[in-house]
């Protein structure tokens, strides 16, 4: 009988901690459209993030190539429905019908948090996008999300990163680094509720020819936010971005991913103060 007790006590206590265990984050990845190796980059960020935290990645995926993809998204305002979290990683500038982009932006108004790389930033956009927005125009729907407008980027050249606010979770302890040859996005409009966590500064090299037919080359430092989180909607959904991520090489710099990773759980409620998954979403083999 003492066994038997026994035996039916660790059953009850493993079923216990079993139970206890949390359930991984359940992710949607969008990738697809203009410009980019998304073909690559999606099976990089999938392995990525699922190695760095208790997650699980969806895609949601099209080789098309265009500036306005077959996204299966558009048109589904119930596209989210059961994931935790969305990641908007697709190159769609010319999606820009008015009630498209609201059912894009529905599952963020109903509270599930985005996370948006690169050219995310230069979809759903309506309009010129170099001329400044007003909160709350039709024009800024997508860009209120964000928290930031860009409406374009120079030319690929090394970008340095400087994180600002190294007190913020999603940076703390995350040090200063050099990109290789990246695209960096300029800043048209950052709004309020925006809270920038890193600066981008870009040398651009320019040749010409003098009179005499002398090449002479100048150089200009561009700099401008490239990570930043922001809280949209009546709900305060939580939002973080980066414009860094062209080239397959930085998106699976792990430098990067780790960046990411951060943002995820800091966007998902499970990022602590000192910058740590909280207990359960870490990697699985903690």
């Amino acid at each position: 009988m003492k066994i038997i007790s026994t035996l039916i006590i660790a059953a009850c206590v493993t079923s216990s901690l079993q139970a206890a265990e949390p359930k991984p984050l359940r992710m949607l990845l969008i990738t697809g459209g203009c410009c980019h190796d998304y073909k690559e980059q999606k099976d990089l960020l999938k392995k990525g993030l699922e190695e760095r935290a208790n997650i699980e990645v969806t895609q949601v995926h099209t080789d098309d190539k265009s500036t306005k993809p077959p996204l299966a998204i558009v048109g589904n305002p119930e596209y989210a429905k059961g994931f935790d979290l969305v990641m908007h990683d697709e190159c769609a500038a010319d999606i820009s019908n008015p009630e498209s982009i609201k059912g894009v932006l529905k599952p963020h108004e109903d509270g599930i948090p985005g996370v948006n790389l690169h050219c995310a930033m230069h979809s759903y956009r309506i309009g010129n996008a170099g001329q400044k927005t007003e909160a709350g125009a039709e024009r800024a729907m997508w860009f209120d999300y964000l928290g930031l407008q860009s409406s374009g980027h120079g030319p690929q050249e090394p970008i340095t990163l400087s994180f600002v606010d190294e007190k913020n979770p999603i940076t703390r302890g995350l040090t200063n680094w050099t990109t290789i040859r990246e695209e960096l996005y300029n800043n048209v409009v950052i709004r309020d509720g925006a809270r920038p966590l890193a600066r981008g500064k870009q040398t651009v090299r320019t040749k010409k020819k003098d009179a005499e037919g002398k090449e002479i080359v100048t150089e200009k430092d561009n700099e401008y936010v490239v990570v930043w989180s922001n809280e949209f909607g009546p709900k305060k959904t939580r939002v973080f971005s980066t414009t860094i991520g062209h080239n397959n090489a930085t998106v699976s710099d792990p430098r990067y991913l780790d960046l990411v990773t951060r943002g995820l759980l800091w966007a998902c409620g499970k990022l602590d103060d000192s910058g740590k998954p909280v207990a359960g979403y870490g990697p699985k083999a903690q």
